[in-house]
């Protein structure tokens, strides 16, 4: 068992992450933590982490030191070139694994020899650790059987630490593409479930952590599900989700125009629009999202201000 962790700085959650490694009652793993040119603190405990004298029960602790580069796909894919397990499992430095995660997800991919891939459910706490409440909070459920057309529509949600994946699968599938900037767990979730089945493990095993550290750039996102989407088209998908495939992709791609109108990208959400328009123009929701992007791009600030006034006014009527 390899598990997979990159890191780069978040010191105070990177020790939470590699305890719960530890602290696994599955003892038969290696841990390999590629490091994307972390600050001298960090080094200093991934340094200790990796020293001589470990206990032999393990396999122990790997650190690669890697230049900085910003690319978490190439980060892990830097780590899985290197990992020696049949299984490989994911783990971000800010999320924490329960202390039976893989025992009972190596049991289930096990016994179902037919599944190439597995992810467990999973529940979401604070920056304290702490289990969110009221409504932010929510248990995710394992996805499992056949879920391209899920994910397609992101119906099925697949959190990068609940992943366990048979290194053969990955290595037919490509590993993570790094030219996402973004989304590149959902690219290589795609990918994966067009060649496999996933199993499910349905206890929460899983905590994955939100805080205010988290980096999220929503046209860089929005571009590169569509991205992912189009790869899926051009290299030969299933004639079953074609047209679910087509219909995301127009989608997807008047989220992307929209999001960058909202944000002042008003020439870029028309290029967007004209250049998905090509495909896209037979789907409903393209026309409905479009619309919403190209009042962005081309109204005056102050016009769509208060038409959003008038609306919030009317609302509280």
């Amino acid at each position: 068992m390899s598990i997979v962790l990159p890191s780069f700085n978040r010191l105070r959650f990177l020790r939470s992450a590699v305890d719960s490694v530890l602290a696994q009652t599955f003892t038969d793993w290696e841990l390999l933590i590629a490091d994307d040119g972390s600050d001298e603190e960090t080094c200093d405990y991934l340094q200790s982490l990796a020293r001589p004298g470990q206990s032999l029960e393990r396999p122990g602790v790997k650190v690669l030191r890697l230049p900085h580069s910003g690319n978490p796909g190439a980060v892990r894919n830097a780590a899985c070139r290197i990992a020696g397990g049949e299984y490989i499992a994911f783990l971000d430095s800010d999320d924490v694994w329960h202390p039976h995660k893989l025992a009972l997800q190596v049991a289930s991919l096990d016994s179902r020899r037919d599944r190439g891939w597995s992810s467990t459910a999973f529940a979401v706490i604070d920056a304290a650790g702490t289990l969110l409440t009221g409504e932010r909070a929510r248990r995710w459920p394992a996805s499992e059987g056949w879920i391209l057309g899920g994910l397609i529509k992101m119906q099925s949600v697949i959190a990068m630490p609940t992943v366990m994946v048979r290194r053969q699968l990955l290595v037919k599938a490509g590993g993570f593409d790094t030219a996402q900037r973004m989304c590149e767990d959902y690219d290589l979730w795609l990918r994966l479930a067009s060649l496999s089945e996933i199993d499910g493990v349905h206890e929460t095993l899983v905590f994955v952590r939100t805080h205010q550290e988290h980096f999220h750039h929503y046209p860089a996102g929005f571009e590169d599900r569509s991205r992912a989407l189009e790869k899926l088209l051009r290299n030969g998908a299933d004639r079953s989700v074609l047209a679910l495939l087509r219909r995301e992709r127009a989608r997807a791609a008047a989220d992307l125009a929209r999001s960058q109108a909202v944000l002042g990208g008003r020439l870029a959400a028309l290029r967007t629009l004209l250049k998905s328009s090509q495909y896209s123009w037979a789907f409903r929701d393209w026309w409905i999202g479009g619309a919403h992007a190209a009042v962005h791009a081309v109204a005056p600030a102050g016009i769509i201000k208060l038409a959003r006034a008038v609306v919030r006014h009317r609302r509280t009527q």
